[in-house]
């Protein structure tokens, strides 16, 4: 096995060499079968660096991640102008999400406009960077951009994240993870599709697959609705081009232009000529919340990002309802004049400058692949009581303006370091090898007995040290490594950590670290050879000399597994109870025999609809249908006759109606349709017209029980605001309508 002195000696020679280098991996657009472009991936020298797992892995562990990332993008560059990769190809660079924007992008960009012919790029990026960099990463992408570079996003589908974090990136290719080409096909994967194709199909952005390696992996590409191929099947990565297939170019979507002023204010992104409404903060507060509830359905492919205007409206309460979002949805963030970076785990908090225009407004932003939704206020500046300080307020669906909103929002998401503590304390002094494991003996200094004693696990590093190494654990510290101190001595504390360890809590703890901060976290470690899981309270706080330097970290952790699998179990019951209120809310609104809504949800629609059409001037219409000659085909054929007839017209009814429309069975055979968005000119007419069209269909011949019947209808119709302006009196007219075209003779 190779040690680690001997990795970091060899990556020292990688990096003062720079002997890394790239080969060339095709990409095909499908349909041709041409070759479109070429992904650049970095490999070191000979030995134990040669793959790029091991050496990342060596730069990320020795705290050198963003010279290697810098040096490999280099050598693609350079490399693809040496194998002739140049237009009409493009050639795909890979960025590490942790260093995008403090690697430096103005060589890379002198690189490509100083090549022979110019090089077409395309950089890679994975939703991770941001998660933990938004605002890095959304300005760094700007600058790419800024130099006609596209943007990739990679190995979408691996997280739910990505999903979310589409919009707000707005790449130009959407790279499908393997396993999506390779693996059965089950619910995930229908879900990754619809969000990636709704997105493709609503930019021009294209669709990568990668990972394929054989005839069926290229039919369930294609299936996918991926236009352009990676994988073996069209060629291994090489130092040249590949020389048996045609090359053409790569028809990235053409640069969205932004409507509005990102940099502005969610506001601020609203569109000329918006109808603008007044409402009081107790009306805001609420609909903020009800947005909130549709994030917490919407899950991990949803972003949330809400303004606060000040840290003090950020309340008990809101922490609990932002607690409960955090674990439900993608990505959470919080902005508001003083709010710490951490107002709840998991909440991305920002602070606002008072000169910053959002400090004025209320936002609320909720956005996922297949929904969105603001609500964008302004602060009209009243005095009086909270409760009553008036907003001029938007609430849109209207997606473009969503996402320009979230981008203005989240792009001011950036971690702040906070001021390093002037507290001078002498440092613990401790030999290296020093371990509690025998037990402190009375000539031992009365900290060391102390800490050998606790029950929490007790760590400290040397941060002047290479590599920060542990000089110091305790016996509980040992118990909860599953290690012995001759084990761990010596080495960085993130052995501890797994693939399963949340690498954005890891990089917070780092950025503490290198910011000479305190940390707090709860964070899953490994435990012994067997990697036993386990969850880790951890809390770290920096010890200075006399000239206030860090010198070392003392770390106390403990093991809080059974709480939070505690937690996760009542999360899980909390999930499984709203399953069961939903099921009941749906029995409870819906006609278990025809899958339409019953009278009590039509109502409440309607009473929506209706006030909306007060709002906008607009009218309703409400159609009240009877079947005539229903109960004959009852008697003669059975009920179980009856019921196939009314779910035939329910479907026939479904078909000619508007999405918007609203449909409902009232009981027996009569039922409701509401027609929505009516001029009021002419609403009456067009009431008319649908109702011939759904007499039409519904007293076409019916299949049914080995033959065949035909029924009638008679309609009423009523229309707001002529007949009534609630739903109750509209459909005593309509009903009574109905009743005198049925019965004539009784007028």
């Amino acid at each position: 096995m190779t040690s680690i002195a001997t990795l970091t000696s060899s990556l020292d020679d990688v990096l003062r060499t720079g002997s890394v280098h790239s080969v060339y991996q095709p990409i095909v657009e499908l349909s041709t079968g041409n070759v479109v472009a070429y992904e650049a991936l970095a490999r070191g020298p000979q030995g134990p660096l040669q793959t790029p797992d091991a050496l990342f892995a060596a730069a990320r562990t020795a705290g050198r991640l963003a010279e290697l990332d810098a040096l490999c993008r280099s050598a693609a560059l350079r490399g693809a102008v040496a194998a002739r990769l140049g237009p009409p190809l493009t050639v795909f660079v890979n960025v590490e999400p942790e260093v995008l924007e403090s690697a430096p992008l103005e060589d890379l960009l002198a690189i490509a406009t100083t090549a022979p012919a110019g090089l077409r790029v395309v950089v890679e990026i994975t939703e991770r960077a941001l998660a933990t960099r938004p605002a890095d990463l959304l300005r760094a992408v700007e600058r790419v951009r800024e130099v006609g570079w596209g943007i990739a996003l990679d190995d979408v589908g691996a997280e739910s994240m990505s999903l979310a974090f589409m919009p707000l990136l707005r790449p130009d290719v959407v790279k499908l993870d393997l396993r999506l080409v390779q693996q059965r096909p089950g619910p995930a994967v229908a879900e990754i599709m619809n969000a990636v194709n709704g997105y493709a199909e609503r930019t021009g952005a294209l669709v990568l697959a990668e990972g394929i390696e054989d005839e069926a992996h290229l039919a369930t590409a294609r299936a996918l609705g991926a236009s352009l191929g990676q994988g073996w099947h069209f060629g291994r990565p090489g130092a040249t081009a590949v020389t048996d297939r045609a090359v053409s170019t790569l028809k990235l979507p053409a640069p969205v232009a932004l409507d509005a002023d990102v940099h502005g204010s969610p506001f601020g992104c609203l569109p000329a000529g918006t109808e603008l409404r007044v409402a009081p903060k107790a009306l805001l507060i609420e609909l903020s919340k009800h947005l909130e509830r549709q994030a917490m359905r919407l899950g991990e492919t949803c972003v949330v990002a809400s303004t606060f205007q000040e840290a003090r409206h950020f309340t008990p309460a809101t922490k609990l309802r932002y607690r409960d979002l955090v674990a439900r949805t993608g990505f959470v963030c919080a902005l508001g004049a003083d709010l710490p970076l951490e107002p709840v785990p998991g909440l991305r908090g920002a602070h606002l400058d008072p000169a910053d225009p959002v400090r004025g407004e209320w936002d609320v932003v909720v956005l996922s692949p297949h929904f969105s939704a603001a609500l964008l206020a302004r602060d009209l500046g009243d005095g009086g009581p909270d409760a009553q300080r008036r907003y001029e307020y938007a609430l849109t669906y209207e997606r473009t303006t969503v996402e320009l909103a979230g981008i203005s929002l989240v792009a001011r998401v950036a971690a702040q370091p906070a001021p390093v503590p002037e507290v001078a304390a002498p440092p613990v002094q401790l030999p290296l090898a020093q371990s509690s494991l025998a037990g402190p003996t009375p000539e031992e200094p009365l900290l060391l007995r102390a800490l050998a004693a606790t029950t929490s696990g007790v760590t400290i590093s040397d941060m002047t040290a290479p590599d920060q190494p542990l000089i110091y654990v305790n016996a509980a510290f040992e118990q909860l490594a599953g290690l012995s101190a001759a084990q761990v001595l010596g080495r960085n504390c993130r052995f501890l950590q797994g693939a399963d360890t949340d690498p954005a809590m890891v990089s917070r703890m780092r950025s503490a670290i290198n910011a000479g901060q305190e940390f707090r976290a709860t964070v899953l470690n490994h435990r012994g050879p067997q990697r036993e899981p386990w969850w880790n309270e951890i809390h770290l706080a920096p010890v200075t000399d006399a000239r206030g330097t860090v010198v070392q970290y003392i770390g106390v952790q403990t093991d809080v597994t059974t709480r939070v699998n505690a937690e996760r179990e009542l999360l899980q019951e909390r999930d499984r109870t709203r399953q069961h209120l939903a099921r009941i809310e749906e029995l409870a609104y819906t006609d278990p025999l025809t899958g339409l809504p019953n009278r009590r949800r039509l109502e409440e629609r309607m009473e929506t609809a209706l006030w909306q059409a007060r709002l906008d001037g607009g009218a309703v219409a409400l159609l009240f249908l009877d079947l005539d000659g229903f109960k004959a085909v009852n008697d003669a054929h059975g009920h179980a006759a009856g019921d196939e007839l009314l779910q035939t017209v329910a479907d026939r009814l479904r078909g000619r109606l508007r999405r918007g429309d609203l449909l409902a069975r009232l009981g027996g055979d009569e039922f409701l349709v509401g027609l929505l968005g009516l001029d009021r000119a002419s609403a009456l007419a067009e009431a008319e017209r649908v109702a011939g069209d759904l007499r039409a269909v519904i007293e076409q011949p019916v299949p049914l029980a080995g033959t065949t019947v035909t029924v009638q209808v008679t309609i009423g119709i009523a229309v707001h605001p002529e007949d009534g302006d609630d739903f109750a009196p509209l459909l005593h007219r309509a009903d009574a309508r109905m009743y005198a075209s049925k019965h004539p003779a009784d007028r």
